[in-house]
């Protein structure tokens, strides 16, 4: 299907957004806001998400992505992925306003981007927000970053004959033995998830996972610490119990994929899943049929 680009601003807490907004040629029903992650701008890593935006587009999904206050082409103090509810609200009223046929919106974000979403739906329950694709979520603590290491890691270096050469031989480094041991202490520690200045952001990400009532597409690379980190805390932290057991929910794991999807077969991959899985959750037809 044919689509336009096209520049769109819209005001957020009394600043100018600048958004890229992927128009299909047909009127739109279901509409995906790409919501970035790390300190970058509406283009994302090699350029991922404008290619992820015109994939879309020609798909017939109406795609917005847009840059958060102080990023970018924006206007305003930065912003960083705790405090954008404001800037993803003000876009998906931006996108439902450009296209008023969109009536069902899809909140598409990697890395804590990912995590972005799933707060602004834990606090603001927003009816609009129909589906949820989250790539590689964002849930780093300390304590989740030392047993990660431990279980994907360290437990793979043991069983390695230069790791034992080096050690015995002293010609492992002080620093290495360290870290080593910096993790073990981390990954024993029982207070972990207790710890009051890391957990709240990760108990309201459970908490937007737990009362989202919409489809749930988790893409997650097995090449990638941040994944690996996000699903020992699914399958360890109180806070997750069951999260990845729950019925509205498909998880695909994308084999040899980095955190970015860096390369172009694994960029591919990506835009893929979220097409297969938009077309299951709302129709291999997304766009308004004219009435007599």
């Amino acid at each position: 299907m044919n689509y336009k680009e096209e520049v769109i601003l819209f005001e957020c807490v009394d600043e100018t957004l600048v958004g890229i907004l992927a128009r299909p040629e047909s009127p739109a029903r279901t509409g995906l806001v790409v919501i970035v992650g790390g300190p970058q701008y509406r283009a994302g890593s090699h350029r991922q998400f404008v290619l992820l935006s015109r994939s879309l587009a020609a798909e017939g999904y109406a795609v917005l992505r847009f840059d958060y206050r102080g990023m970018g082409d924006s206007s305003g103090e930065s912003q960083n992925f705790l405090t954008v509810n404001d800037d993803i609200e003000a876009a998906i009223n931006a996108l439902q306003k450009s296209i008023p046929s969109v009536k069902q919106v899809t909140l598409w974000g990697l890395c804590d981007g990912a995590s972005a979403a799933l707060l602004y739906c834990g606090q603001t329950r927003d009816p609009r927000v129909s589906g949820l694709c989250l790539l590689n979520p964002w849930v780093r603590s300390e304590v989740s970053l030392a047993r990660t290491h431990i279980k994907h890691y360290y437990a793979q270096r043991l069983l390695q004959k230069d790791f034992w050469q080096k050690l015995l031989s002293g010609k492992m480094s002080l620093g290495a033995l360290n870290d080593l041991s910096h993790s073990i202490r981390l990954s024993a520690s029982g207070s972990g998830w207790l710890n009051r200045s890391e957990q709240p952001f990760k108990n309201r990400m459970a908490m937007g996972w737990e009362s989202f009532n919409g489809k749930i597409l988790l893409i997650l690379s097995t090449g990638d610490l941040v994944a690996k980190e996000f699903r020992e805390v699914a399958q360890t932290d109180p806070a997750w119990r069951g999260a990845l057991a729950r019925v509205n929910l498909q998880c695909r794991d994308l084999n040899g994929v980095d955190h970015t999807f860096s390369c172009a077969a694994s960029r591919k991959l990506a835009e893929n899943t979220s097409i297969e899985w938009l077309e299951h959750t709302y129709g291999t037809t997304d766009t308004v049929v004219p009435q007599c």
